[in-house]
């Protein structure tokens, strides 16, 4: 009997250790599962619920809860895809809406201007034709991102010299810097900065942010770029929050000086600059706001 017993206790632990080492291993194996099925449910290559082989009761519980809140993300995600496309649907037919009536208010305008009118009647006039300038500007940006929206075209990537894009759009929006006295400081590299891009990606995005200088600077700018692909647009906004800052992106976002703005602009750089594999952020240090991008 003391060597039957002296065996039990030896083989208890045996048995215990190996029943444990087998639950161990079976619920690596769900994991695995669950983790792989989580992922392809992520990816939308799959629409199949969550399974384990596992029969442990915890595990059986972490994935019925994960599977339902799979349902719920998935739910959302397309609810958010379906009401992103009516949003982009919308920005190209009030752009295409409004660019004919206001042509037309902008050529009736011009042949008023060439009859006979009163002082007051011209300033009137006048006041007419800078809003409609402004309305047509606006219209124009918005038909502009309906465009970067739509165009899901692989455009030719071909060697484009950074330098000069930039030299191009500063020597573009100089007279604009000027008229808001702003006279940019420049650094620019001795020798060109190539990258392979669409030649026209550059240009759009370092002039959307010129753009915005102009728009919102307290008088000053400062243009940088760097041997390796890194612009970097400088100008005081003491104004300008941290919050802020991190929004300028955004779709339809203005700060309260931008009334006169869609707030796609920096929107429109960001999209380009992504599709061209490279990174813009902005933030704002000791009332300075900078953006940069790099590619």
């Amino acid at each position: 009997m003391p060597g039957i017993v002296f065996i039990l206790i030896i083989l208890f632990p045996a048995a215990f250790c190996a029943a444990l080492a087998v639950r161990l291993v079976l619920l690596r194996r769900s994991l695995r599962e669950l983790a792989d099925g989580v992922g392809d449910r992520l990816k939308g290559s799959s629409g199949a619920s969550l399974s384990v082989s596992s029969r442990d009761k915890a595990m059986l519980e972490l994935t019925r809860t994960l599977d339902a809140e799979l349902e719920t993300l998935s739910a959302q995600r397309a609810r958010y895809v379906a009401g992103d496309a009516e949003v982009k649907n919308a920005v190209t037919n009030i752009s295409h809406d409004l660019r004919t009536p206001l042509t037309a208010i902008s050529g009736y305008a011009e042949l008023i201007k060439k009859e006979p009118l009163t002082e007051r009647q011209a300033a009137y006039l006048d006041r007419i034709g800078e809003r409609t300038r402004a309305m047509t500007a606006l219209t124009e940006e918005l038909f502009r991102y309906s465009l970067v929206l739509s165009d899901g075209e692989t455009h030719e990537a071909v060697p484009v010299d950074l330098c000069a894009a930039l030299e191009g759009c500063l020597a573009d929006h100089y007279e604009r810097l000027k008229q808001k006295g702003i006279e940019p400081v420049v650094a620019l590299p001795k020798k060109p900065v190539i990258r392979e891009m669409d030649p026209d990606a550059p240009g759009r995005i370092f002039g959307n942010i010129l753009n915005n200088a102009v728009k919102y600077s307290a008088g000053d700018l400062r243009v940088t770029l760097t041997e390796d692909g890194e612009a970097t647009f400088a100008n005081a906004a003491p104004d300008l929050t941290p919050v802020q800052a991190a929004r300028l992106f955004d779709r339809f976002y203005t700060v309260g000086t931008g009334r006169n703005s869609t707030g796609l602009g920096l929107s429109i750089a960001k999209t380009l600059t992504e599709r061209a594999g490279g990174e813009i952020s902005a933030e704002v240090r000791d009332g300075v706001l900078e953006v940069r991008v790099k590619f």
